[in-house]
């Protein structure tokens, strides 16, 4: 509440507690009476005033029951738990507790005031019906069973008691010396709390109490704030004593003096009577009320929040004027001044984003509101979010604020449809391109449209990413191809367009088009195209221009359709380009050396001009080149390797090593040739070409000695030709024979051992025993080979073989005392002689 709550402009901390006076029949009853004290319930409000009266309120402030009770001012006023029952004292002693949905009651008149009066949190429930009252002493009142009302001192002596708080079976109450606590159940006192600032008159500045729970009381008293915590003393200490006692767990100095306490969780709301001292005088005056919420600590206390309130005619308030009322169910303060009530409650969800959204802080309120979007009431996300938009708008954060337009706008096209409109007045359609929906919420083709022809007119990049970005469904292509052909009209060279045309093509299927412009600029998504969209119908005319954009990939994808354009329909496209025909002859024969076999004469000449060191490689390959044509055109380029490789194919070895020889001088070669034949004739012709040429001797020496006998070559060498390295060459003949005797013996020693190793295997094996049983047949007659009656003799011949005849069922052997198994070998003595002859 604005005219409440008074915050510096430029604070960032954001306040706890919201602020609103309560109002209605309130503010009628002000402006002629004035507030005395307050009592809250969860469902009504009951309002003593100065001349006498009591008004019960319901939460808004509207009067529901009024009733006239004194000429003079209204004390105290207690409810019950159930709110079912008050308790009203006042000024000239009359005390009244009666229930508001009953008649029954208690009034009595005092000759002295009656300052606090104190119902049973159970009084409608309870039998007894037990309240206190303060005046100079501390009554309690309770029914017995006829019906009459009891009374009992509970205390008196020490002065004026100003203030009693009751809560389950604990009474708290204030005199001019401290605050005591006792225990109804047990009737004992349990404490006595001193106060600690004597010179403060008790009537100035009455003590505040208020019990936090059922075990812990709150005092204010001046300046100062003690929390004391009741227990339960320990049965073995407790002799005489109480049985319970009261412990100080906490106790500070606030800086003003305090009007009332109140709880709030953890933390204590407190309100301040405060006096300020005047800049121009020396004199104090009273300031406005401060309502704070503290953290207490065990000496001191820290301050959460801290908010001055404007009530009215607050310079003519004393620190006994305040008081400080909460229900504990909504955490409601009520603040309480003779001309003014202020409520006082925490600030929710709606509260904080109203704060955030004051102190442009929309990023958060936004962020809030989508966290607790089921507790806002007054909120709503998306206003929050375009009160955004407008704010980064206004700042001239354009592409944020199109970023945020995603989130905010969600799927109202209307609204989307507004803002590109806004964004185009300012001249940022570019800033929103990139975010408008393109899924299942769609704009009208013509705000597509509209934001293409801003690109197109300012920037090609970004009209060509957009088209890559945007599905084609989102506007008219044939009118974005057209403003793209104008466009070209100016710039027919321009890259960007001609892509982003050819993208265009592709999505209205005009394949053609998109592919004439893509090789036109030799873009690598030709091929990608063609496979795609299968286009290869369409290339077979301008297979030449994809073999000049890449050879490689042009002639993989022929390779790879070969059924959808023939061989022989690209070989008559590259005719007049021979080395592209080239490239794609020799990827094909590597492939496949048959596949392309008619045109392996043509490439014996392509291979000679444009690729000589795969040419030896193909004649080797090939077998359906002819080799006259290609002796001819090796002989024609002087290819002497390639010549000497078809001169042996075609039996002509003699010369094909004359040529090495002669032409080459190479003796290794020769040598290597030499050994590939394995022809002893070229031997000699090598032998007799080398005999007067000390260098090829040199070679023969090193390399011959595997296949001629070396001395047929010593033998021959003139007396005193000089040969280089003859001593290393006749060294490394004798090293290999010396090397081929030491194989041969080592080879020898190995066969042997092996032999010996196989013979004792055979001699184990066939000396095993062989199992005979009644399963076992003869192999000739097929009967058992054991005889029913084993008692009666009988013989049996097993063999290695393990077959197993009857003696008598084998024919007698030619050879006297030897037998042989008929199946297995019965001309020769092997592995199926007999072992065994059994006999019985």
């Amino acid at each position: 509440m604005s005219e409440v709550e008074d915050k510096e402009e430029d604070s960032e901390e954001e306040p706890k507690l919201k602020y609103e006076r309560l109002t209605n029949g309130v503010t009628e009853i002000l402006q002629n009476d004035a507030a005395s004290c307050m009592t809250v319930h969860d469902k009504f409000l009951a309002l003593g005033t100065h001349f006498g009266k009591v008004y019960l309120l319901d939460i808004q402030g509207n009067v529901t029951q009024k009733f006239e009770i004194s000429q003079v001012k209204i004390n105290q006023i207690s409810l019950d738990e159930s709110g079912e029952h008050v308790g009203i004292c006042s000024e000239d002693g009359k005390v009244q507790v009666v229930g508001l949905y009953t008649r029954e009651g208690f009034h009595d008149n005092f000759d002295c005031p009656i300052k606090v009066v104190a119902l049973h949190p159970q009084f409608s429930k309870s039998n007894n019906k037990q309240f206190v009252t303060g005046g100079n002493k501390l009554l309690l009142y309770e029914r017995n069973w006829l019906n009459r009302w009891k009374t009992s001192i509970l205390h008196e002596g020490e002065g004026t008691i100003t203030n009693i708080k009751w809560r389950a079976n604990l009474i708290a109450w204030a005199n001019n010396v401290g605050v005591k606590i006792y225990d109804i159940s047990t009737k004992q006192r349990i404490t006595n709390v001193l106060r600690d600032n004597a010179s403060l008159r008790p009537d100035m500045y009455p003590c505040s109490l208020c019990w936090k729970d059922n075990a812990t009381l709150i005092i204010g008293w001046g300046s100062s704030v003690k929390i004391c915590a009741v227990k339960e003393r320990d049965p073995t200490e407790m002799r005489d004593l109480p049985s319970r006692y009261v412990e100080i767990v906490s106790a500070f100095e606030t800086e003003f003096f305090i009007s009332g306490l109140a709880p709030l969780a953890d933390q204590l709301v407190t309100l301040y009577y405060v006096k300020e001292n005047s800049e121009h005088m020396d004199e104090e005056f009273r300031a406005r009320p401060r309502l704070d919420i503290i953290q207490p600590l065990p000496e001191n206390c820290e301050e959460i929040s801290s908010d001055a309130l404007t009530v009215r005619n607050f310079q003519d308030n004393e620190c006994r004027d305040y008081r400080l009322e909460h229900s504990e169910g909504e955490s409601l303060f009520y603040i309480i001044s003779p001309k003014d009530i202020v409520v006082a409650k925490e600030r929710d969800q709606d509260d904080h984003i109203d704060w955030l959204l004051d102190k442009k802080k929309y990023e958060e309120a936004l962020m809030a509101a989508e966290i607790s979007f089921k507790n806002i009431k007054r909120h709503d996300m998306q206003k929050i979010g375009m009160a955004y938009i407008n704010h980064l708008v206004e700042k001239g954060d354009y592409d944020t604020a199109a970023r945020k337009c995603q989130k905010v706008l969600g799927k109202n096209m209307e609204l989307w449809e507004n803002e590109v409109y806004r964004f185009k007045t300012i001249g940022q359609l570019k800033a929103i391109s990139q975010y408008l929906p393109r899924g299942d919420l769609r704009l009208r083709p013509a705000i597509y449209e509209m934001i293409l022809h801003e690109f197109l007119k300012t920037d090609y990049e970004g009209f060509a990413t957009l088209i890559r970005e945007w599905p084609g469904e989102l506007y008219n292509n044939m009118t974005i191809v057209q403003a793209v052909n104008d466009h070209l009209k100016k710039d027919p060279s321009n890259s960007t367009l001609l892509k982003t045309l050819a993208e265009l093509y592709t999505y209205d299927q005009r394949y053609d088009r998109a592919l004439e412009i893509y090789l036109r600029l030799r873009h690598k998504d030709v091929y990608e195209l063609i496979h795609k969209h299968d286009l290869f119908s369409s290339i077979e005319d301008k297979i030449v221009l994809l073999m000049d954009f890449d050879k490689e990939k042009a002639v993989d994808m022929l390779l790879d359709n070969e059924d959808k354009i023939s061989t022989d329909r690209v070989v008559e496209e590259l005719k007049d380009r021979p080395e592209l025909l080239h490239v794609y002859l020799h990827k094909l024969f590597k492939r496949d050396h048959h596949k392309g076999q008619r045109f392996h004469e043509r490439q014996i000449s392509l291979y000679a001009e444009y690729d000589r060191p795969n040419l030896l490689p193909f004649l080797r390959d090939s077998t359906h080149c002819p080799l006259e044509k290609a002796l001819e055109i090796c002989q024609q380029r002087n290819f002497v390797e390639e010549t000497v490789f078809l001169l042996s194919r075609m039996g002509n070895c003699r010369q094909a090593l004359q040529m090495i020889m002669e032409e080459l001088g190479n003796v290794d070669k020769a040598i290597e040739f030499a050994k590939e034949q394995d022809d002893a004739e070229l031997w000699e012709d090598l032998i007799s070409y080398s005999i007067d040429k000390p260098p090829f001797i040199t070679g023969l020496l090193n390399n011959i000695g595997t296949h001629v006998d070396p001395i047929l070559l010593i033998h021959r060498i003139k007396e005193g030709m000089e040969i280089p390295n003859l001593r290393d060459s006749l060294v490394k003949i004798l090293q290999d024979y010396n090397l081929q005797i030491l194989l041969r013996e080592g080879c020898k020693k190995i066969l042997v051992s092996d032999s010996l190793s196989l013979l004792q295997k055979m001699h184990r094996t066939q000396s095993r025993g062989v199992r005979v049983d009644e399963e076992n047949i003869c192999e000739s007659c097929h009967t058992t080979i054991l005889p029913s009656d084993t008692a009666q003799p009988f013989s049996v011949v097993v063999f290695h073989c393990r077959h197993m005849f009857h003696k008598e069922c084998l024919p007698s052997g030619a050879v006297p005392g030897v037998q042989f198994c008929n199946i297995c070998s019965a001309k020769r003595r092997g592995p199926g002689s007999g072992i065994l002859e059994m006999k019985k």
